[in-house]
């Protein structure tokens, strides 16, 4: 078969490299391209018309959900494969609603994220490694529409963050007053998971600490924040 155009887009040079490497090992999959933020995404990925597209959640300017969204208006063929350090099932439930296809987690083993790329290619749906048909993913999505799905429209489609649902729910209890260990209870998400949020917050609203984070959201008028008693 005709080899699968891939187009990796991460804002980590590094690990960009690492994934080269990895697809490298395989004689079907051509890298046609790499690209660092949401502009460049949009721009390759409209003069490449890769196949498949692996796609960081977390990228400066829009997000990754974003730039799915966009992109396949335009390309409707093209399958964008997610991959995020954060595998979590909101992350998993917004990225299906953003039009992508397969969802993997940046510590997948090389192996498993090359048969998800050909998963993708097939027209499959791929969740935490599992080939779902597009019947039992409906089906995952529905259950979970209820505890997710009013939380779209602070990802897709809007210009004014970047910010994952999870971010922004972790965003405003910072606001709230909340340290990192009490998120990790809030949420029931380990206390490192919360660090790494936070430290994605603080690099998309470019600001040096969380503080300055605070003020960013509330001069916006992001979150109604009572007065603590």
């Amino acid at each position: 078969m005709a080899s699968i155009k891939l187009l990796i887009v991460d804002d980590h040079p590094v690990f960009r490299q690492g994934l080269r490497d990895v697809f490298a090992t395989d004689g079907d999959i051509d890298v046609v391209g790499e690209a660092a933020d949401s502009q460049e995404a949009l721009e390759k990925a409209l003069k490449l018309h890769p196949d498949v597209i692996l796609m960081d959640i977390n990228l400066p300017g829009r997000s990754g959900l974003q730039v799915t969204a966009s992109l396949l208006e335009q390309l409707p063929d093209t399958r964008v494969v997610m991959i995020t350090g954060y595998d979590e099932p909101e992350q998993i439930f917004h990225s299906l609603r953003a039009g992508a296809v397969a969802f993997c987690s940046k510590d997948m083993p090389p192996e498993s994220l090359i048969n998800t790329v050909y998963a993708a290619f097939d027209g499959k749906i791929v969740i935490q490694q599992k080939i779902l048909t597009k019947q039992e993913a409906e089906n995952w999505i529905q259950k979970r529409s209820d505890r997710f799905g009013n939380r779209l429209t602070n990802q897709v489609g809007s210009n004014e963050s970047s910010l994952t649902p999870r971010e922004m729910e972790i965003l405003e209890l910072i606001c709230l007053g909340a340290s990192n260990k009490d998120i990790s209870h809030s949420l029931g998400i380990s206390y490192q998971t919360v660090k790494n949020h936070v430290t994605a917050i603080l690099h998309k609203l470019g600001v040096k600490d969380r503080t300055q984070a605070v003020l960013y959201a509330l001069k916006r008028d992001w979150f109604e924040i009572e007065p603590r008693s």
